[in-house]
């Protein structure tokens, strides 16, 4: 019998004498490499992002903003790919720090209506006309003012960071495609914006890299208007291609319905679109916490049910639609937590989540409202590690 040739590449094995085999011991991951299958859904990274904006606008400690803004850049460094829209993550950080430096001097020219003691500076006082009561330009700048427009700057910035984490994470060509039939045209308008100041931010530095090589300057006001115009070239570019694809593939063809289920779907999807935004701004304020949750639960369900409605006018088909799998829920459901555990916390911590700025103290830190931010670290440990090239 002849011998068998080993495989190609495959060398002996020699074992010392003596030598017991190895044990190869188990590796656990908790976060395996992203793939089709198992890659989150884009809408879950969304509700994550607005669950850490809802507990943002629950505050205006600073310390737990920056807390938040730390949590969701630990998400973003962990898990955002090379794709365009993950670099804009960093021109949302540079946005909010502008609000803040626009709010601080909106307050140092216009003033506020917080009284104070403490005087920083006296600027010269514009005299105004009797129909502007109310309003002043200059006059005294008092510490409490300045406080209190730093803190309302800093929520306002965490919030458009928040959003950025969002935008960084979040495929948008996966997210239209996930959108229900119903919302198809709206999400097509929603998409572009979202995708807009990413896919500018990803121009810019490709046209200052460019000058960069060619030895030309990349700042100043000609440099500036010198790159304007072809990144606003590009954008209109892309939305002719953009509108050439989408004519070329069908768009906006649907199926003809009856009557009756056109007007309950109308019904339906703006009196829950109705509810949705009273039980939102009940969540939101103070005050309206108690009727806040069933009326937007009741608005959901009418939104649900009209969107259900809605999408049997839309005859499109899906390619591989993406799956909400466990992973998803993780991810989703640790914004959630964020959102209710800070909500929880205003009932029985609200000097620590409202701070006031008359008399002047120092910011603290409250434990159990820390920790509970904590929880939307979740993303960084469950979600799928992403590749090194953009896909």
């Amino acid at each position: 019998m002849p011998a068998q040739s080993p495989r190609p590449g495959a060398g002996p094995r020699v074992r010392r004498a003596g030598a017991e085999p190895r044990a190869r011991s188990p590796r656990l991951r908790l976060a395996p490499s992203a793939s089709r299958s198992n890659a989150v859904h884009p809408g879950a990274w969304w509700l994550w992002a607005l669950g850490l904006a809802t507990a943002a606008s629950r505050t205006n400690n600073p310390l737990l903003l920056g807390l938040l803004v730390g949590v969701a850049g630990y998400v973003v460094a962990a898990r955002k790919t090379d794709a365009p829209w993950a670099r804009s993550y960093t021109a949302f950080i540079k946005i909010g720090l502008f609000v803040v430096g626009i709010r601080l001097a909106f307050n140092l020219v216009l003033g506020s209506p917080i009284p104070g003691s403490h005087t920083l500076v006296t600027l010269p006082e514009l005299p105004l006309p009797d129909w502007a009561q109310g309003i002043r330009v200059g006059g005294r700048v008092t510490a409490e003012g300045m406080l209190f427009a730093l803190y309302d700057g800093v929520r306002l910035a965490t919030l458009l960071i928040c959003v950025g984490a969002a935008n960084a994470l979040a495929n948008p060509a996966r997210l239209l495609k996930s959108l229900p039939g119903a919302l198809y045209e709206a999400g097509v308008a929603v998409v572009v914006a979202m995708t807009f100041a990413p896919n500018m931010v990803a121009d810019v530095v490709r046209l200052r890299t460019a000058r960069r090589l060619r030895g030309r300057p990349t700042g100043g006001i000609r440099a500036i208007a010198q790159i304007g115009l072809p990144v606003l070239e590009g954008a209109l570019e892309r939305s002719v291609a953009v509108a050439a694809s989408m004519d070329a593939r069908g768009y906006g063809r649907s199926a003809r319905v009856p009557a009756p289920v056109r007007h309950t779907t109308t019904v339906l999807t703006l009196g829950g679109l109705l509810g949705v935004c009273a039980g939102t701004y009940g969540l939101l304020a103070s005050e309206g916490a108690g009727y806040g949750v069933p009326v937007l639960a009741g608005g959901l369900l009418a939104c649900l049910a009209g969107l259900r409605l809605g999408g049997r006018r839309q005859i499109r088909t899906r390619y591989r639609p993406d799956r909400w799998g466990v992973r998803s829920w993780l991810v989703a459901g640790s914004g959630v937590a964020v959102a209710a555990l800070t909500v929880w916390a205003g009932t029985y911590a609200p000097d620590a989540l409202t701070l006031g700025v008359v008399p002047l103290t120092a910011p603290g830190l409250p434990l159990w409202p820390a920790l509970s931010l904590l929880a939307g670290l979740l993303p960084a440990f469950v979600a799928p590690v992403p590749p090194k090239e953009s896909q």
